[in-house]
């Protein structure tokens, strides 16, 4: 059995509504994005810091990761079709990767700028431009940074996931150029520009694989985490009609997870019966897990169709039924 059109609805309804949220924080990335570019290229030409035209190259990647994530974003949102039944869920992260290889290029293109700048020991000018202009920059990307928390709590989006990675460099990025600046020209210490471009190149790198590991799960349909699972079970646990749960397999795309699994039950059970178990079932889990697309297939009692872990599943099922 599958979910009914009650159900359908209510989860068409979910992803529109995480879709539009998503939209609009694409959107406010690519609008943060475009303002910083002219705001620190006015700056870098002005002062010659490497630090501020590192920050300003990471800002022009992030400008293409960001319409890149709009793209996926608004992508992922569209409702399945015949050719993608699961819906398109996955865009994001396939644009999640392609974002972990924009921080991978700006990381070393910082690198590679702070290196040359260690042996030329250039002098920094007009410190205090290129200080007002990263903390503009700052606050600018402070509240893009808040917004993009509260869609990602709403939606769990990996693509606004690793865009928000992105911008907490940034951060970081924009402190550091205040820092290389006043250490720079007002107290006469040339080596700090480059090193702290070095330093922010490696937290880049680091970023950039933290962003990845979301998304390759996501590709690679991995479960769900073990206590995720386990309050699955417990809440289809609460159902006395239900003899027994096994063959649960479960997976995200996007903002939409999908659960799968089988249930023992009475074999004398009628079909209508049967049906309106698995109804309140649905309602219940809906509740519980929203954004989830459920299937679930009736065993008659006692019937495994593929053993291994199902008897480790009906197990877990039975003592949480005691339990409660």
């Amino acid at each position: 059995m599958s979910e009914g059109p009650n159900h359908h609805h209510e989860r068409a309804a979910r992803q529109h509504a995480h879709g539009a949220l998503t939209m609009r924080a694409a959107m406010a990335s690519v609008t943060v994005a475009t303002l910083l570019m002219g705001i620190k290229g006015y700056a870098a030409w002005h002062t010659g810091s490497v630090a501020m035209l590192g920050s300003l190259a990471d800002t022009g990647l992030d400008l293409v990761a960001s319409l890149m994530t709009l793209f996926g974003v608004r992508l992922a949102a569209q409702p399945a079709d015949a050719n993608h039944r699961f819906g398109h869920g996955k865009a994001e992260a396939l644009v999640a990767l392609f974002q972990v290889a924009v921080i991978a290029v700006s990381g070393a293109a910082i690198f590679v700028r702070a290196s040359e700048r260690l042996v030329t020991r250039q002098v920094t000018a007009d410190a205090e431009l290129g200080i007002a202009a990263s903390v503009i920059a700052i606050a600018a990307t402070l509240l893009l940074l808040a917004y993009q928390r509260f869609v990602i709590a709403k939606t769990g989006s990996v693509a606004i996931g690793a865009d928000h990675i992105h911008y907490q460099s940034d951060v970081l990025l924009n402190i550091a150029v205040i820092a290389a600046l006043i250490l720079d020209q007002y107290i006469g210490l040339t080596g700090s520009d480059p090193l702290f471009g070095i330093a922010i190149a490696l937290w880049l790198f680091w970023g950039g694989w933290r962003a990845s590991i979301d998304a390759i799960n996501q590709l690679m349909d991995k479960e769900w985490p073990d206590e995720k699972r386990r309050r699955f079970v417990e809440s289809a646990s609460q159902h006395v009609e239900l003899k027994g749960l096994h063959d649960l397999r479960t997976r995200s795309s996007g903002s939409t997870d999908f659960a799968q699994f089988h249930i023992w039950m009475d074999p004398q059970m009628t079909v209508a019966k049967a049906h309106d178990v698995i109804e309140r079932m649905e309602h219940q889990l809906a509740a519980e897990f929203p954004g989830t697309e459920i299937l679930i297939h009736i065993d008659p009692e006692g019937q495994v169709d593929h053993p291994g872990n199902a008897l480790v599943e009906t197990d877990e099922f039975t003592r949480l039924k005691a339990s409660s």
